[in-house]
């Protein structure tokens, strides 16, 4: 297949160009600021708020992971100006979208609920969802989950910094996610990339586990000390948010070959 990948310098990004090119897809891939070392993968340098570009650059198959989370015109109009382009070339559209469209008041969200955010970030990734149902409908909308690599993500990232005591702050116990590894998410995106299927999959580990635990599992995994991790009450912050959002994968589950692992697995 021809891939190009949106967001192709962030974690996820990095992983499904790695994967992709592995596989004998001919890549190509955007950045914002600077390109990544990558053999036979082609850069071009892309800006979401830019229609113009976005419209510019085609390929069989588009996968939009870049997101940024202060920013409107990149996270919600972005998605529309991908989901026009894709709609314009016939391109297959994968989204990648996050379960921060939930509230967390339900118990769990299976993929055929509806979003309701309560954080400005949610609403701009439900706002993305929203134009590529109505652009694209046969794309691929992936929600997802945090996402944990082998140190490289801004989880382990934050772990290593607390343990060590290079910066502040606190991991939330009652902060509840459906973790899942960059690998087995990125593998599943280019499953669903190359599958008739279409509309919502939710693409995210079975182990429900606060941050503070994963924290944990971090910490232990790389030799860290995990009582050296501050903790803390989300519910008791200054701007809480949702709190325990759970992905209900069983439809995507039973639709992929690739086994998303639980957080308290690959981080064993």
């Amino acid at each position: 297949m021809d891939i190009l990948v949106i967001g192709g310098t962030g974690n996820l990004g990095r992983e499904l160009v790695r994967q992709a090119r592995a596989a004998g897809h001919r890549v190509a891939a955007t950045y914002h600021r600077h390109p990544v070392a990558a053999d036979g993968v082609t850069w071009h340098p892309l800006d979401l708020r830019d229609r113009r570009a976005v419209a510019a650059l085609t390929a069989g198959v588009v996968i939009n992971a870049a997101y940024q989370k202060s920013d409107w015109a990149t996270t919600a109009d972005g998605a529309l100006h991908v989901a026009a382009a894709a709609a314009a070339t016939g391109a297959r559209l994968v989204h990648v979208s996050s379960d921060a469209v939930f509230s967390g008041a339900a118990p769990s969200y299976p993929e055929t609920s509806a979003p309701d955010p309560i954080t400005p970030y949610g609403a701009a990734k439900a706002a993305a969802e929203t134009a590529v149902r109505g652009l694209t409908p046969s794309a691929v909308i992936a929600r997802t989950s945090l996402i944990v690599g082998d140190g490289d993500s801004v989880h382990e990232t934050r772990v290593h910094a607390l343990a060590t005591g290079a910066s502040g702050g606190a991991l939330f116990t009652d902060d509840v996610r459906c973790p899942v590894h960059v690998a087995d998410l990125a593998a599943a995106l280019l499953e669903l990339a190359a599958s008739p299927h279409a509309g919502v999959h939710h693409v995210a580990g079975p182990d429900a586990v606060s941050r503070h635990e994963l924290g944990t599992l971090i910490a232990r995994r790389d030799g860290l000390d995990p009582a050296r991790l501050p903790a803390a009450l989300r519910a008791e912050s200054a701007d809480p948010g949702p709190l325990d959002v759970r992905l209900d994968c069983t439809v995507t589950r039973s639709r992929l070959r690739t086994r998303l692992r639980g957080a308290r697995e690959f981080l064993r």
